[in-house]
């Protein structure tokens, strides 16, 4: 089989970016069916695993508020609390007054999508006006000017000094995040909204 003829988008899925990057050649198509075959073959005793124990918790009887509690106390805020309270944000103070536009950005625009919609949600139910939007970094360039904060999702807080040269020119402020942190903003749409506060503060 020869090497790839084509240059693709990287978000092309791995089996049809591998026809379409070698020219429909025949032997990609066995390849892409091979590999297939593989990733199933290694993960499904994982999903049957996953599969048993869901099975389980229905048949024990547990209601939906036990299974978000299990989840819940699986997830330790600790460090998260300990992040927001050095960063000055108290969920119960949301003082925000004028329009404000905020661009969260993560490396693909999907987890991104989390905290825009939680600050969207507490927006509307608090009566506070923010309007939050998701992007890709790297796609971001051209609606930068109609925001007023861009927060960084933790996988593009590495890029924080590239991105804060382009927004100091254009007088936005910038905040990046920790992986807990991000986590529970996106639970806490009142506490995202603090957040937001804070980098005015």
């Amino acid at each position: 089989m020869n090497s790839f003829t084509a240059n693709l988008p990287w978000t092309t899925p791995a089996p049809l970016g591998l026809v379409l990057g070698t020219n429909f050649q025949v032997l990609s198509f066995i390849l892409a069916a091979l590999l297939i075959v593989v990733d199933v073959v290694i993960y499904y005793p994982f999903l049957k695993v996953y599969d048993e124990q869901i099975l389980e918790e229905e048949r024990s009887g547990k209601s939906n508020d036990e299974l978000k509690e299990k989840v819940a106390a699986n997830f330790n805020t600790a460090k998260a609390d300990v992040i927001l309270e050095k960063a000055g944000v108290d969920a119960a103070q949301n003082t925000i007054t004028e329009e404000t536009n905020v661009l969260v950005l993560c490396a693909g625009g999907g987890t991104s999508g989390l905290l825009a919609n939680a600050l969207n949600k507490a927006a509307a139910e608090y009566n506070v006006p923010v309007k939050a939007a998701a992007g890709g970094y790297g796609a971001h360039r051209e609606m930068l000017p109609e925001f007023d904060l861009v927060i960084l999702a933790p996988q593009v807080a590495s890029n924080f000094e590239d991105m804060k040269a382009e927004t100091d020119k254009l007088d936005i402020k910038l905040a990046k995040t920790e992986g807990a942190q991000y986590i529970k903003l996106t639970r806490d749409g009142k506490g995202a909204l603090a957040f937001v506060q804070a980098q005015f503060d």
